[in-house]
């Protein structure tokens, strides 16, 4: 069985406007100075092997794609769990910032919340938020 997600690699135009949006308003810790067509983040400090990644691309394997050139990586959909004061002080950021937010969703199934916007390349990003503490234990 899997033991988790190790890393997101999401294929961006503009790095440095993915660096803004993930670090400066959802708060997320660079791993390492970001380059042009790089920037790493550890998604949790606890498991530092748990990263989002941005990237303008190709990436390595990308020659071997079945589909054609643009249509190799698409807009994704992701989810990062925080508490509600979290979200609260990235609510605000992103506001601040012009940048719409979308919900609440309330999901009995997984007895969260989740909170929606978009990134500057246009993922779908969910801030969710368990209802308890249990909820994730």
């Amino acid at each position: 069985m899997p033991s988790g997600l190790s890393e997101l690699v999401l294929i961006v135009d503009d790095v440095a406007a993915g660096v803004r949006f993930y670090r400066d308003l959802l708060g997320l810790t660079l791993e390492k100075p970001a380059t042009d067509d790089w920037a790493w983040f550890l998604l949790d400090a606890a498991r530092p092997t748990q990263r989002l990644a941005l990237a303008t691309g190709p990436l390595l394997f990308e020659e071997h794609s079945p589909k054609p050139d643009g249509h190799r990586f698409g807009n994704v959909h992701f989810a990062i769990q925080v508490t509600a004061d979290e979200w609260s002080e990235i609510k605000a950021r992103l506001s601040a910032a012009g940048i719409d937010t979308f919900g609440p969703t309330h999901f009995d199934w997984m007895a969260a919340t989740g909170h929606y916007c978009y990134d500057p390349a246009g993922n779908l990003v969910e801030l969710w938020i368990p209802d308890s503490p249990e909820a994730t234990a």
